[in-house]
This record gives C-alpha cells, structure tokens and sequence, in this order.
C-alpha cells in the first residue's frame, strides 16, 4: 500500500492528512500555533512557527500510524494566500511575514491603482483589484517602511511554498498562489511584467511558476531523518487554500462549484476560459486543474453573524435548539431582513466601511425571527456572490459546505434562496484532502484530479428547493436595496 499526505497549511494551525493510493481518509494531525497581532492592522507570523508545526504534526501522524512514513509517494500543500515570505540570498526570512489580513497596506493599495494606470488597466493586467490583503501592496509597503530589508530581498514566496522549501530545499509557487500576489497574468498564466515595471518590482524575486500537480523536488534527506519520509518522496506544488479546498470539495470539472459557509462564506466555480466582461464583482485566480481557472465570491462574515449573535443573546442554548427555533419562524422571517456585513464586505461591494443590520423589527418579531433572520441574511449574501460566479461559467452542480452545511434548516435556505439543488460530500476535510489529491495526480499516482477523485467522494444527502425561492426573490431585491440606500450612512457611521 502505497501514501500520500496532504497539509493544510493555516493562519491558526497545520493538518496533516494521510490517504491511500484510492484517496480513501486515514488518518490526521493537527498542530495550533497562533498569529501576532498589532496595533493598525498589522498581522503576522514567524514563517519557522509553520514549519515547527508542521514537523510535529507529521511526527504526530506517523507515530500513531507506524509503518506508514516510509509508504508516502508524495506531499502536497495547501496554504494560506497572499500572505508574503521575504527571502534573503541565502533563503533565509528576512523579517516576519505579512499575513492575508494584515491590514496595514492601504496607502500601497492607493499606489497600486495610481501606478497601474486606474482599476480598468489594473483588472485588463490582472483580472483582479488591489485589495490590503494582497502580495503585491506588502512588497510596496516593505520597500517604503523598511528599506534595509527590502534592500536583502531575494525571493517573494508564500506560506506553503516556504514548507516546500524546507521540505525539498526548492523555491517555486504555483499559479493559484501566484495569482493572488496580484503580479500574475492570470489569462496568460505567467508573470506580468508589464505591472512589476509600473510598480517598481523587478521580476527576479519572483519564484519559477509550476502548475499544482508540478513537481518541486524531493524530500530532502535531513527531513527524512526527522520524520521517517523516504527520499523518493516527491514534492509536489500544491496550491492556495481556496483552491485546493474547492478539489478537495469536489470541483475538478466545467459545471461544478461549491459554496463553503464556514466563519466566512465563499462561492466558487470552475472556469474553462475567461471570456465575460472582468469587472472586479469576483476573484479570478488560475485553479489547481491544470489549464483552468476558478471564480471566487468572498464574504467576510457568515457562520460568524450566527456565532455572535449566539454569544451575545443565547449562549445558555445549543445549536441544535438555535436551529429548532429557528425552523419555527416563516421563510421571511416575519419581515425581518438581516445584513451580514459585520467586518465590512468584499464581493461583490468591497467596501470596508459596512456593517451589520436588523431591518424590519416589528412587535411580533421573536427569537426564531432572529436566528432565521441571520440565516436568511447570509443567504442573500451568498447569492450575492453567486450571481457574480455564474457571469464566467455555467453552474450544473453545487455542493456546500462548511459548519453551514450541516444544519438542514441553513442548508434548506440557502437552496431556497439561490433556487438550486445543492449536495453534501461524504468528504468534509476540504483543502487538507485537496492536497492529497494533488499530491496523487502529481505523483503519477492517478491520472489527473477528477481520477484522484474516483470513488471515494460520494453525495451523502441533497438540498432542493422546496417552494420559497419566489419569496425569497422578492425579500433579496430589498435585501440589495438596503446596501445602496445605506452605503453613505455606513461611510459616515466610520467618521463618527
């Protein structure tokens, strides 16, 4: 019996996932570690905490399954995106890495759009809007706030090319990681050197781009010392989270997408060729299926609305009785509209400045009203979302996902609001089993991703619409109304 890991690489901790040569389950680990936080949005994290963390939760599995360390064909990583790792001449981490929601960077988002030549050109070179969290405007801000260190810098990479490296003494990204440093070509699937000479970056300290299924390297040998790997191990890409967690979700072909409602919420979409109008409604990043792309609505606060409101008003209660109370009130919530924009909004707004709403509280409005409320109002979101994916691609089959998923009375709504059957996987390990599966296809241990897939992803219950779309419809043309009748109040509630 041949092996195969898979890590998931996050802001808060590392899984590590074993799977046989079918891409059946066998084991996990799991190592916690935590970012640093500072004043003025600043976040950030040692790059060696990823690779301690790392290390021991490959020592962790392979303790736990002995006889099985030796067996592994092939690794492959998934990572936190955008996040930067800033390499010296002797690869070594200049300085601690910016993290995805670092928030420090808005003067070099500015600079970004002035450079580019405004945000039409920006989305013609890119398919994409600077946003803070992004690559490229942490390169910027390192070359303005510390010029010593920029002055050091080698090589730009990301979190999980960084594991690569130290597992195979290799540095190379792939394309849906590169695509969210927003210095990728993404209809081109390569550097766009056009944009690093408006922006002042020389395209040298930008890694080779392979493809996920790519091979890096092997596992070097004092990393086989350490854990018991064998040096035939390979090293395979791997590829940003929200792509390798959309694989691992199932979605390796034209037609299929996933919605994900987990702390925040996603809806992505398998995208053959870009060939709609790009306007910036959605992400555009190249997908880990070689030869394509992905369409990626984000919002920024989902199962967390729910969490909250749970926290601060029903903490005495469980979630299966927040969900039977919730079951109770009618779909329209008796006319209570909930906007779910309690750290701002990315898709399709991108505005920093909204906030969460109740609209519509009346006498009779009650507990249930609220919960379902909160339901609703991130159903409305999520299709948001959906109705800027299926601009780039024609969406035959959507499963979900995510702590959403398994409550059927959110998962009914949803399906209701979006008016679409929408399926539930046997799988629920999400870019951890993404990565063992790229890790089969790159290893030549299955044909491609859809093969990796095979048997072992099945449908395990379904969603369907169940005859409150058309209300639905009717409460989500007001649900948008209440974003553009309140997106001045929400800019002035930010200069209170």
């Amino acid at each position: 019996m041949k092996y195969v890991v898979g890590i998931d690489l996050g802001t808060s901790g590392v899984k590590v996932l074993l799977t046989d040569e079918k891409g059946t389950p066998q084991a996990s680990a799991r190592a916690e570690y935590l970012p640093d936080f500072y004043e003025g949005g600043c976040v950030e994290q040692d790059p060696e905490v990823w690779w301690e963390g790392t290390l021991k939760a490959l020592k962790a599995l392979f303790k736990e399954n002995p006889d099985t360390a030796d067996k592994v064909g092939a690794i492959a990583v998934s990572g936190q995106m955008h996040s930067s790792v800033f390499l010296d001449k002797a690869g070594k981490v200049i300085r601690p890495a910016l993290l995805w929601n670092d928030t420090r960077t808005s003067k070099q988002v500015k600079e970004i759009f002035d450079l580019a030549g405004g945000k039409e050109k920006l989305l013609d070179m890119t398919c994409n809007l600077a946003l803070e969290g992004f690559t490229l405007p942490k390169i910027l801000w390192l070359k303005e706030n510390e010029p010593e260190n920029f002055a050091r810098l080698d090589r730009v990479i990301m979190p999980k090319d960084y594991i690569n490296y130290r597992l195979s003494g290799e540095i190379a990204t792939d394309l849906s990681d590169a695509a969210g440093t927003l210095l990728l070509d993404v209809k081109k699937s390569d550097w766009s050197t056009e944009l690093c000479e408006k922006v002042g970056v020389s395209p040298s300290i930008l890694p080779k781009l392979l493809p996920s299924v790519g091979v890096v390297g092997n596992v070097k040998a004092d990393v086989c010392s350490e854990t018991g790997l064998k040096p035939e191990c390979k090293v395979v890409c791997g590829g940003a989270d929200n792509s390798c967690a959309a694989v691992g979700n199932g979605v390796v072909k034209a037609g299929q997408g996933v919605v994900s409602i987990g702390t925040s919420g996603t809806v992505i979409g398998f995208v053959d060729k870009i060939e709609s109008e790009v306007t910036g409604g959605v992400h555009l990043f190249n997908y880990s299926v070689p030869d394509s792309y992905y369409a990626m609505g984000c919002m920024l606060c989902a199962g967390e609305a729910l969490n909250q409101f749970k926290r601060t008003f029903l903490s005495d209660i469980s979630f299966d009785e927040l969900n039977e109370l919730g079951a109770k009130a009618p779909a329209g919530s008796g006319g209570l509209i909930f906007l779910p924009y309690l750290f701002g909004e990315r898709s399709p707004h991108n505005d920093p400045n909204a906030r969460g709403v109740f609209f519509g509280i009346n006498g009779n409005t009650d507990k249930g009203c609220y919960i379902r409320s909160i339901m609703e109002g991130v159903g409305f979101a999520v299709r948001d979302l959906y109705e800027e994916v299926v601009k780039f691609t024609e969406l035959k089959e959507v499963y979900i996902t995510g702590g959403g998923a398994k409550s059927d009375l959110w998962g009914q709504i949803i399906s209701d609001i979006l008016g679409i059957p929408l399926k539930v996987l046997n799988i629920s390990e999400g870019p951890s089993y993404g990565a063992a599966l790229i890790a089969l296809a790159g290893a030549g241990m299955a044909k491609d991703l859809e093969s990796a897939k095979g048997d072992c992803v099945k449908v395990v219950k379904e969603f369907a619409p169940s005859g409150n779309t058309e209300i639905y419809n009717k409460y989500y043309e007001l649900f948008r109304r209440l974003y553009k009748t309140n997106k001045e109040n929400f800019a002035y509630l930010k200069e209170l």
